[in-house]
């Protein structure tokens, strides 16, 4: 697997696509999106486990469930979530204008918004945008994950290439998400696109093992929002033998560079948290069982005590240990070891249930670096995990204070 540098979705072959500044924002800033397989394609989607779902996921479930994919569009903006049925019905026209300009049936369209809860779409504009952006479609170059950002300050993309069955494999993943990050599914919002052929069943397994250790890992506020969506599409244009079953080498090839894809944009989704200014992973080991790993690590990501620690540059091991006391989860104490780390070099705080005498300059030296890691093994068994999350800061509440003006 190689990574490639200054690629985007439509760089993948047998895709286009397009991302505009159709009038949504009042800033003028690219707003509204679109990726169209020339060839029908399979998808595979996972959605927000909220109870309070917005009128593209409801959508969205319905039309997933369609042997072929052909179109995304997205806009950003308005989140058209709590909208009615008012809402459900502008989303349908959404995906019908797209069918009527691309010649494809309305299921065959997936359609997506993000942005400010309670409003309803402009109606007008999304479908004077859907226009704007069929007609500014093209394969090689676009702008489209710049498209769907709210308060990202970064776009969030990467682009590989593997080998299966022979034949090269392009795969692209762009997302968006800042805050109102805490999933119980995925992101705000993920795609990924590939050329490689692979069948719907195997995809979408493959598409909910993958989300549980790198969507399901991120936090940064513990808010979970309306909107989660992932899809990945593959279309087949790469040639390769149909990988219609979960093993084989032509499988593993395809899942780890899929897996890199979905981690990447996971991580970048943390570092770029709303008003953050550290990336922290919490690296745990040691863990008795899976569940276990997963619950605290990101009971640990998410707890604002220990983010505000790390804003302060305050190696306060207490404040880990007591999220870790607070998970749900039953272990030992008295068998934990941890330790803080970034490129500044490691210390360990606590060791099997006794504090460690450490170097607090030197403590404060590691915390100051941008990324930190929390290094903690249970030493209860062989389960591991990372979460990934940010430190919580005064911008947050700036940001969220003010995020409908």
């Amino acid at each position: 697997m190689k990574i490639i540098e200054g690629k985007s979705v439509s760089c993948v072959p047998g895709y286009k696509a397009a991302g505009c500044a159709v009038g949504l924002k009042k800033s003028g800033k690219k707003d509204m999106g679109l990726i169209v397989s020339d060839v029908p394609a399979v998808a595979a989607t996972v959605f927000t486990t909220s109870m309070v779902k917005a009128a593209p996921v409801l959508i969205d479930m319905e039309h997933i469930k369609n042997s072929t994919t052909r179109a995304m569009v997205i806009n950003s903006g308005i989140a058209n979530a709590c909208t009615g049925e008012e809402g459900m019905e502008n989303g349908y026209r959404t995906a019908r204008k797209v069918a009527e300009r691309l010649g494809i049936k309305p299921e065959e369209v997936l359609v997506y918004s993000t942005g400010v809860i309670g409003q309803q779409l402009d109606m007008p504009t999304i479908l004077n945008g859907v226009d704007i952006c069929a007609d500014a479609l093209k394969a090689g170059g676009d702008e489209v994950h710049a498209a769907i950002m709210t308060t990202d300050t970064k776009q969030k993309c990467v682009f590989v290439e593997t080998e299966v069955g022979g034949k090269t494999v392009s795969i692209c993943g762009i997302a968006k998400g800042s805050g109102m990050i805490h999933p119980n599914m995925a992101t705000m919002l993920s795609y990924v696109v590939t050329d490689a052929a692979v069948s719907k069943d195997v995809l979408t397994a493959m598409q909910k093992k993958i989300t549980e250790t790198t969507f399901n890992m991120v936090t940064v506020d513990g808010d979970t929002s309306t909107n989660d969506t992932a899809t990945i599409m593959a279309n087949g244009a790469a040639g390769n033998p149909v990988i219609d079953k979960a093993e084989g080498d032509d499988y593993d090839a395809f899942y780890k560079a899929v897996y890199f894809v979905t981690e990447y944009l996971a991580k970048s989704i943390a570092a770029d948290g709303e008003g953050a200014t550290k990336f922290i992973e919490v690296d745990l080991k040691g863990a008795s069982n899976d569940k276990q790993a997963r619950v605290i690590a990101r009971t640990v990501a998410g707890s604002n005590l220990t983010k505000a620690a790390m804003y302060g540059e305050d190696a306060n091991w207490g404040r880990v240990l007591a999220a870790m006391g607070r998970s749900g989860e039953v272990f030992d104490p008295a068998l934990v070891d941890m330790s803080f780390a970034s490129k500044a070099g490691s210390i360990q705080v606590f060791h099997q249930g006794t504090p460690v005498v450490f170097d607090e300059e030197l403590a404060s030296r590691i915390l100051h670096e941008t990324d930190i890691v929390i290094d903690i093994d249970m030493n209860a068994g062989n389960a591991s995990v990372k979460a990934w999350g940010c430190d919580l800061t005064e911008k947050y509440v700036e940001i969220n204070g003010s995020y409908r003006s």
